[in-house]
C-alpha cells in the first residue's frame, strides 16, 4: 500500500457522536415490554431478536437508538446488536412505510410473473427497490422467496401471504392500502400496519377480534402431499403431464 503523508484525498471524518435515548415516557415503556421479554429466556441475550422488533414497532425501523437500547437492557456492546440487526433482513434500517410490499423474485415465482409484477409495481408506484411511497404508506421491496412456491407468484403484505399475483391484482391491491380500503390477505390473519406487526412478532398478543383464529398460511396447494402421506386420495383436480407426453387416457381415446 502507498503511503499518502499529505492526507490529500482522504476524507477522515469525524467521529460519530453517541446514539440518542429515547424520550424518557418511550424508554420506561419499552423497559417494562423488554422486562417481560427477556423472562422468557433463560439467558438474557437470547432476547435479542424480539427486542429488536419491540424497538421496531415503536419507530417503524430499527434505528441507532434502538441498537442502543437493546444494548443496554441486555448487556451488550452496541457492535453485537449492529451485527444482528444487519444481518436479518427482516429488521428495516431506515424509516419505512406503513405497508411492507415484498414480491418474490425468485425462480418459480419469476417465471410465473413475479418479475413483471415488480417492474410494474416500480412504475405504478414510482419508486424503486426498498423505497417508500411519499405518502408513507407503502415500501416496496423484491423478496428471494416468500416460501408459497404452490402458490406463485406471490406477494406478501406485511408477511401476510397475497396468493396468484397478477400485476393487475398487485397494483388494485397496493391502491387499496394507499386509499385506506380494506385489503384482505389471501389467508392468514388480517392485516395491519408494519409496526403493529413488529409488535406481534416480539411476542406480544394479537388482540384485534377474530385476527388469532383466522391465524394459518397452508392452503390445500400445500398439504396435498401430507394427506398423499397419510395414504390419503385427494381430489388433484387437473393433471399437467409432461412436456411432449400424453396421459394414458388421450391415448387410449386415439
Amino acid at each position: 500500500m502507498t503511503a499518502n503523508p499529505t492526507g490529500q484525498g482522504v476524507s477522515l471524518g469525524m467521529p460519530r457522536l453517541p446514539a440518542p435515548d429515547f424520550p424518557a415516557d418511550v424508554r420506561a415503556r419499552l423497559e417494562a415490554d423488554a422486562k417481560e421479554v427477556i423472562a422468557r429466556y433463560p439467558d438474557s441475550r437470547s432476547a435479542l431478536l424480539p427486542l429488536l422488533h419491540l424497538t421496531q414497532a415503536e419507530e417503524g425501523h430499527v434505528s441507532r437508538t434502538g441498537i442502543r437500547f437493546c444494548a443496554e437492557v441486555l448487556g451488550l456492546a452496541t457492535a453485537e446488536v449492529t451485527a444482528v440487526a444487519t444481518f436479518y433482513t427482516m429488521y428495516r434500517r431506515k424509516a419505512s412505510g406503513d405497508y411492507q410490499v415484498g414480491v418474490c423474485t425468485n425462480t418459480l415465482c419469476a417465471v410465473m410473473g413475479g418479475d413483471a409484477i415488480f417492474d410494474e409495481l416500480k412504475e405504478h408506484l414510482g419508486v424503486g427497490n426498498n423505497e417508500t411511497t411519499p405518502d408513507g404508506k407503502v415500501t416496496l421491496e423484491h423478496i428471494e422467496c416468500n416460501a408459497a412456491c404452490d402458490y406463485a407468484p406471490v406477494v406478501m403484505v406485511n408477511w401476510e401471504f397475497f396468493d396468484n399475483q397478477t400485476p393487475e391484482s398487485a397494483k388494485a391491491m397496493v391502491d387499496d392500502l394507499i386509499a385506506g380500503r380494506p385489503v384482505a390477505p389471501t389467508r392468514g390473519a388480517p392485516l395491519c400496519t408494519y409496526k403493529e406487526t413488529a409488535r406481534i412478532l416480539a411476542g406480544f398478543p394479537d388482540e384485534r377480534e377474530g385476527a388469532v383464529e383466522a391465524s394459518g398460511g397452508a392452503g390445500p396447494a400445500s398439504l396435498i402431499g401430507l394427506r398423499i402421506a397419510r395414504g390419503e386420495t385427494p381430489q388433484l383436480g387437473k393433471v399437467v403431464h409432461p412436456r411432449g407426453e400424453a396421459s394414458a387416457a388421450t391415448e387410449e381415446g386415439e
